[in-house]
Order: structure tokens, then C-alpha cells, then sequence
């Protein structure tokens, strides 16, 4: 009897260690795998109401800024979201040439049937200024009307392109629609409220701040933004993003042909561990993964110099990690959770 009740206990014991949040050890081990993804240099994870991880490599520090690249994209999506609840913009079916005239001037309808929501999705059907077309673009003296005039491949919202170019223009109808700048904007119904600082964005030949690439901040500011999707656009008591523009730009549009994942609106989302995963996602490697149902916001950010042979697949490795290492470690202590709730 004595021999069974001390197998029962160590059963019990071991099942209730299997089923432990990542503690302490856990963490050390995501860390230490971090370390070693050159070129990653920063990683940050939230997790219910605390920062439970922030570390930094490769000479980045917490109020060193980066280049989040396109990761900017998703903040020009809330910055579109706001600027409809704030009536700015009407219906996201307003073709873009009512928007823009001055740049559609003169062109044929199959354009002027592009819309808003064509842009969010990356679906109006204009060829991409991004890739080989990206030097050209933004060596031109009018980004925006480059991007109009690009040529028609397919009829809109009947095929996917991924565009610089394109977010770009919403950069511009945020700019004319609101009177002023992007970046006036943003820091009155975005920034400001979140605490975020911006400490560089570029800005077009015409002034004209640059949408969807090229916008700089600390990791702890984009995990503040990434946090305000956790808690379904509410910051200390203030809605500052409808929870239905969440859940539509959080939706399923396109599949990338050349990385598989979905896009929504200048969001990407895909499968990690079994769960259901949002990220904003910049060139080199800089990251904002959102899973909610672990209440898991994550910042990953690579150096964009000094990259080390073999780096040019960093960014199926960070996938891997975030499968393997990250969302595991939270998924057990999901399961205990509920498990006590029962």
C-alpha cells in the first residue's frame, strides 16, 4: 500500500510539472535559443499582464530604435480603421479615384473600380512597386502616381500583389482625408495614447509620409501597439480601435504564393502550435506576433547589418522558434488554466 501511494504522488507530481508555465527555466531556454538566431537582436514577450521576457543582443538595448520595415504596414491598417470611426473615411467600398482624382486623372475604369478595401487586402490588381520595381519607385518623383500608373494585371480583388506602392496611397488619402500629416495623425489617435515615440519615417518627394515601410521605434513600443490587439483596441480605459476592424483586419483574404501564409487587412496570420497567430512582419526579421487566445504578444527584431552566412532563411527559423520554443511554453500553462476552471 505504502509502495502505491508513493507512485500515485509521483505520478501526480509529474503530471502537474508537465503542465507548469514556462517558469524561470523555460524562459531560460527560449532565451538562450534567441541568442543563438543571429541576426535577432531583441525579443520581447508579453503574456497575460506582464513582460515576461525582454532581452537583448547583438548591441541592441531597450531604447535603441529599429527599422521596423514593413511591420509598418499593420499600423497604417489602424491608422485606416480609426480614420473610419473618426468619419474621415466613408465606406471601405469608395473607389480610391474619389479619394485621389488629381491621381486617377485621366485613367481607365478598371482602375477607378479600385476601393479602399482593394488596397487594405492588396488586391486592387496594379502591378507591385515592391521587389524589382522598388528602386524605380522610389527613386521617382511622384510615388503616388507611379503607383496608379503601374499596369492593370488582373481585375481588382481577383488577384493578390503585395505593394509598397499600394499602402503607400493609403498614406496619401490619410493625408488629404484628415488635413494633415500621416504622422500628425497617427501621433494624435495612435501614438500619443499608447506611449509610443516614433524616432524616424521617411517621407516621399512630396512630403508625403511613406505607408507601409521605413517607420522607426523601440521593441517596447511595438509591443505596446501589439497589446492594444490583445485587448481588442482598448488602452487604459480608452477605445482607440474597433473591435470589429480587429476581427476584419485579422481576417483571410489571400495566400501569399510565396510564403503561404493569409493576409488580411496589411496583417498576415497563420498556424503556430496550433494556434491561431496574427504578426505584422518587416523585411530582415522584425516581427509582432499576436496570439490571443494565449494572451501572447511577442517582439522580435533583427539587425539589418552584419548578417551572418546562411541568415537568408531567418525568418523560416523565427517561425520555428515561435512554433517549437515560444507558444509551447505558453500553451501548458493555457491548458492548466482551464483545466482548474473546470
Amino acid at each position: 500500500m505504502k509502495h502505491f501511494l508513493l507512485l500515485a504522488v509521483g505520478l501526480l507530481v509529474l503530471s502537474v510539472a508537465s503542465t507548469q508555465p514556462a517558469g524561470d527555466d523555460g524562459f531560460e531556454r527560449i532565451r538562450e535559443r534567441a541568442e543563438a538566431l543571429a541576426p535577432l537582436n531583441s525579443l520581447l514577450i508579453w503574456h497575460a499582464d506582464s513582460l515576461v521576457v525582454e532581452e537583448y543582443f547583438r548591441g541592441m538595448s531597450r531604447e535603441r530604435s529599429f527599422n521596423i520595415k514593413s511591420a509598418s504596414k499593420s499600423v497604417l491598417s489602424a491608422l485606416v480603421g480609426i480614420a473610419v470611426e473618426d468619419g474621415h473615411l466613408e465606406e471601405l467600398d469608395q473607389p480610391l479615384h474619389t479619394l485621389l482624382p488629381e491621381a486617377f486623372e485621366g485613367e481607365d475604369e478598371a482602375k477607378k473600380a479600385i476601393t479602399l478595401e482593394h488596397a487594405l487586402k492588396m488586391r486592387t490588381g496594379l502591378e507591385t512597386t515592391s521587389f524589382g520595381n522598388y528602386g524605380a519607385w522610389v527613386q521617382s518623383r511622384d510615388w503616388v502616381g507611379f503607383q496608379v500608373r503601374q499596369p492593370i494585371e488582373c481585375p481588382p480583388d481577383r488577384c493578390w500583389s503585395y505593394s509598397t506602392g499600394t499602402s503607400h496611397l493609403l498614406s496619401a488619402i490619410l493625408t488629404r482625408q484628415t488635413g494633415q500629416s500621416t504622422f500628425q495623425y497617427a501621433r494624435r489617435a495612435l501614438f500619443d495614447p499608447l506611449g509610443i515615440r516614433i524616432d524616424g519615417w521617411d517621407r516621399d518627394p512630396s512630403g508625403i509620409y511613406l505607408g507601409g515601410n521605413n517607420m522607426a521605434m523601440r521593441p517596447r513600443d511595438l509591443l505596446r501597439f501589439g497589446r492594444l490587439y490583445l485587448q481588442n483596441g482598448v488602452w487604459n480605459g480608452q477605445r482607440l480601435l474597433s473591435e470589429e476592424w480587429i476581427e476584419r483586419s485579422w481576417g483571410s483574404y489571400a495566400v501569399s504564393p510565396w510564403n503561404g501564409h493569409n493576409y488580411g487587412y496589411m496583417w498576415w496570420n497563420t498556424t503556430l502550435a496550433g494556434e491561431k497567430a496574427y504578426f505584422a512582419w518587416g523585411y530582415g526579421g522584425q516581427f509582432l506576433f499576436v496570439v490571443p487566445d494565449l494572451d501572447l504578444a511577442v517582439v522580435i527584431s533583427s539587425s539589418l547589418s552584419n548578417r551572418p552566412a546562411g541568415s537568408g532563411r531567418h525568418n523560416q527559423r523565427v517561425h520555428r522558434f515561435m512554433s517549437q520554443q515560444v507558444v509551447p511554453a505558453f500553451q501548458s500553462e493555457a491548458h492548466r488554466n482551464t483545466a482548474s476552471a473546470r
